[in-house]
C-alpha cells in the first residue's frame, strides 16, 4: 500500500527552479532513500510533502491524501527530524519529551520507554544545553517516534555523528521498519543508503536522475565487468566477466588459491559521479 507518492512535482522559488518533474512512490514499510548533495533539493521535497510549502505545481499523496489538504489526523500518523529542532534548551531530556506528549495527547507513560529505546535513559535529567550533538539527535528522534508514526521523514539525521551514534540510529531504524513504519530518509552518505535502504533515488540540481534498488543501480553501471580474485599467496589476478575466464577462475578454486573474491561494481558514490560529472559533496 502506497503512504507516499509525488507526481510531476515541479516547484521555483522566484526564478530559481528548484525541483523538476519529480516522481516516485512510496510503499509501506519501506525504507525509501532521497539522496544528492546540500541544494539539490531534499528538504524541499519533505517540506511540500509535510505541508509547509504550499505553492508548487504536481500531485503530492500521502497516505493517499492530498499534502494541500492534510491535516491533525494525518499529523498524528507521522514523525519528522528535520534540521529546526525546536528543543527547549533549559528544560531536561524527560520534560521536553513530556511537552510534547501533552501537546499530542500522548501518555507520559510512553517517555521512559522511548528514551530507553533510543540510549538516553540515563540522560534523562541532564538539560538540552548540556547534551551532545548525538545526544540531541537521539532525543529529537526519541520525540519523532512517541506517538509510533506510520511514516517517518529523517532529514540528514546522521549527519555530524559519531559511527558509534550513527549505528545506534542505523539499528533503529531497522526496528522501525520490521513494525511497518515508513521511512522518507534524505542524505549524501551513500553507504548509509546502500545499508539501509530498500530503493533511493538520486537527487541532481533537482532532479531525479536514477532510481532503484541500491544493489541493481551498482550493477547496472558496472562498466568494467571484471572479477577480482585475492590468492592466499598475496597475489591478486583480475579477470574478466567472461565465459573464457571461467575455466581460471574455477581452477583457483579447485586448488584452494583463493583467499577472497570481489566483482567491480561501482559504489553509489561513483555511480552519481558518472550521471552528473560531479563529486557527491556536503
Amino acid at each position: 500500500m502506497s503512504r507516499i507518492c509525488m507526481k510531476n512535482i515541479y516547484k521555483a522559488f522566484g526564478e530559481n527552479e528548484v525541483l523538476r518533474n519529480i516522481s516516485f512512490q512510496i510503499e509501506e514499510g519501506e525504507i525509501f532513500g532521497l539522496l544528492g548533495p546540500s541544494g539539490a533539493g531534499k528538504t524541499t521535497i519533505i517540506k511540500i510533502l509535510t505541508g509547509q510549502i504550499s505553492e508548487f505545481s504536481g500531485e503530492a499523496l500521502l497516505f493517499n491524501q492530498n499534502v494541500l489538504s492534510i491535516g491533525n489526523k494525518e499529523f498524528e500518523k507521522m514523525g519528522m527530524v528535520l534540521d529546526n529542532s525546536g528543543l527547549y534548551e533549559r528544560l531536561s531530556c524527560y520534560d521536553n519529551l513530556l511537552i510534547f506528549a501533552e501537546i499530542e495527547g500522548i501518555s507520559r507513560k510512553e517517555i521512559e520507554p522511548v528514551l530507553k529505546k533510543v540510549g538516553l535513559q540515563d540522560a534523562k535529567k541532564i538539560s538540552v544545553d548540556k547534551l551532545s550533538k548525538g545526544m540531541r539527535q537521539r532525543l529529537i528522534l526519541a520525540r519523532s517516534i512517541m506517538k509510533n508514526p506510520q511514516c517517518l521523514f529523517l532529514d540528514e539525521p546522521t549527519s555530524g555523528l559519531d559511527p558509534a551514534t550513527m549505528e545506534e540510529i542505523h539499528q533503529l531504524m531497522i526496528e522501525l521498519k520490521k513494525n511497518g513504519t515508513t521511512i522518507f530518509l534524505t542524505t549524501h552518505n551513500m553507504a548509509e543508503a546502500t545499508f539501509l535502504c530498500d530503493r533511493i533515488a538520486l537527487l541532481h540540481l533537482g532532479e531525479i536522475v536514477e532510481t532503484g534498488i541500491p544493489e541493481e543501480i551498482c550493477r547496472k553501471y558496472n562498466k568494467q565487468q571484471k572479477i577480482n580474485i585475492l590468492l592466499k599467496d598475496g597475489q591478486s589476478i583480475i579477470f574478466s566477466n567472461s565465459n573464457q575466464q571461467a575455466e581460471s577462475i574455477a581452477e583457483c578454486f579447485r586448488k584452494n588459491m583463493v583467499e577472497s573474491i570481489h566483482s567491480t561494481e561501482p559504489d553509489l558514490e561513483k555511480v552519481f559521479l558518472e550521471i552528473t560529472g560531479e563529486k557527491l559533496r556536503q
